[in-house]
């Protein structure tokens, strides 16, 4: 899973470089206007006494592009981020901060569809991996998965409690018509490290199943649609 690892980039405070636009009587920048900044960035867009606010565009020496709505020079409301590597967010902002509901698109080519609060991805959302096409729904913790949740295979999906990895009693759905239910439990492995010739003691996740039903009345079908969306 791709972290959200692209560098969050700070737009310039300052109010040097060069100014083409509109001003108040005060001589404030007001209206729509143009700067160049003393760091190599730029700006585009409106303005209220001499802060970014409105609609604008922010172009960062880097390649790094926000395309949105400022307030107080912020990033806040609606507004889409590109960034140097490739990676995407569209979606809304709070302060400066990718807060409420967003799409990040990766490098990777992964995509992130749900809440965010502070940077994180938090709340309900759901992570597509782009490679495999697996998909997990559900709950968000600062950035990690927690809590219930729905990790989804092309031909079968697991459903139950997540600790950024299953955790605890759930269960698979085939697509086939049954369910597995059962368990994942940690449990310590030892093996021998090649260099101080000791055993070293790491932790894994095991599958415990237990049982094999027919599909339960709780159990979504799955959507037949192209989407892979499940109702």
């Amino acid at each position: 899973m791709s972290e959200v690892g692209s560098e969050d980039f700070e737009d310039e405070q300052g109010y040097l470089g060069e100014y083409e636009g509109e001003r108040n009587e005060a001589g404030e920048r007001h209206g729509q206007g143009r700067a160049v900044l003393t760091n190599g960035d730029s700006y585009q867009g409106m303005y209220e006494h001499g802060q970014r606010s409105g609609q604008g565009t922010y172009r960062f020496k880097n390649g790094a592009r926000y395309v949105g709505e400022y307030r107080m020079n912020l990033k806040h409301g609606q507004g889409i981020f590109y960034y140097p590597d490739g990676s995407k967010y569209e979606g809304s902002w709070v302060d400066d901060q990718r807060q409420g509901h967003g799409i990040y698109t990766y490098a990777n080519g992964d995509t992130y569809d749900g809440e965010w609060l502070q940077h994180q991805r938090h709340g309900q959302g759901a992570y597509t991996y782009h490679d495999t096409g697996s998909k997990y729904v559900g709950t968000w913790v600062v950035g990690k998965m927690e809590s219930a949740g729905e990790l989804i295979h092309l031909n079968y999906r697991y459903q139950g409690n997540f600790l950024n990895n299953p955790i605890g009693p759930g269960k698979y759905v085939f697509d086939i018509g049954c369910e597995q239910h059962g368990v994942y439990e940690q449990e310590d492995q030892d093996k021998v490290d090649a260099e101080e010739d000791e055993p070293v003691s790491t932790t894994i996740l095991k599958w415990k199943p237990n049982a094999v039903t027919g599909l339960s009345h709780s159990t979504p079908a799955r959507d037949n649609t192209s989407s892979g969306t499940y109702i």
